[in-house]
């Protein structure tokens, strides 16, 4: 069974029918990637899958239940966490705090060792501990909102366009520190528009287009795919 099953879910923005009929799994321990144009409807598959837009149809389960009844907040402590488009920081809260809101769902023990794991796995971040995220740069702010969404302990977590608005010297960090994530255990459903770094890391991956999925087969083949490599790898 798949951690992740989304069951041809159709989701509306008014009268704009923006996913018609997606269907996508994830595996315990799969990066999985979800690759498409500029409003082909990615973003609205997270929102969907996290909560934050309900579908007129179609299910979303993880480990087998049903998800319909739970809000956002409660998905976390169901082990879902997303790290959304544009970062998405507490701009007033310095960079420690941001980490200790993202440990909201839990009362262990363990949130102090775990903010000196994500100092570790990002050490910029440790050197800007008391330092307010809003003057962060943009590289920065998406170490910190990836971090404080690891904080949760998620095992499941959803990335929307990490790259986004960074400079190319750090894109690359940013995808071995997905590896590295889902290295440690951490299960990844990334939305990502830089298909060749997206799929240079995936298992496998899904190709949407206008809220349908079009194409789906392992990372390897869909780099591979002449349709593919054509309109998202800028191969001629």
């Amino acid at each position: 069974m798949a951690m992740l099953e989304v069951k041809d879910i159709h989701t509306y923005y008014d009268n704009i029918h923006a996913l018609k009929g997606v269907s996508l799994e994830v595996n315990e321990g799969e990066i999985v990637t979800l690759i498409g144009a500029n409003g082909a409807g990615k973003t609205t598959t997270l929102r969907t899958i996290s909560g934050l837009i309900r579908p007129t149809a179609g299910q979303v389960k993880l480990n087998g239940e049903d998800l319909a009844d739970y809000e956002t907040h409660e998905l976390v402590y169901k082990g879902i966490s997303m790290v959304p488009e544009g970062r998405g920081v507490f701009a007033q809260l310095t960079v420690e705090e941001n980490l200790e809101m993202g440990a909201y769902s839990r009362n262990d023990n363990r949130v102090r060792d775990d903010i000196e794991n994500i100092y570790t796995l990002f050490p910029r971040l440790q050197e800007r501990r008391r330092q307010v995220a809003g003057t962060l740069s943009g590289g920065e702010q998406q170490m910190l909102a990836t971090g404080r969404a690891m904080m949760a302990r998620p095992k499941l977590l959803l990335l929307d366009e990490p790259s986004m608005g960074l400079a190319p010297i750090l894109v690359e960090g940013i995808f071995d520190t997905i590896q590295n994530i889902n290295k440690e255990g951490t299960t990844v459903l990334l939305v990502e528009q830089n298909a060749l770094m997206a799929l240079s890391i995936a298992d496998r991956g899904y190709v949407l287009q206008t809220g349908e999925i079009v194409l789906s087969d392992t990372a390897k083949k869909l780099s591979n795919n002449k349709m593919v490599q054509k309109a998202y790898l800028g191969v001629d």
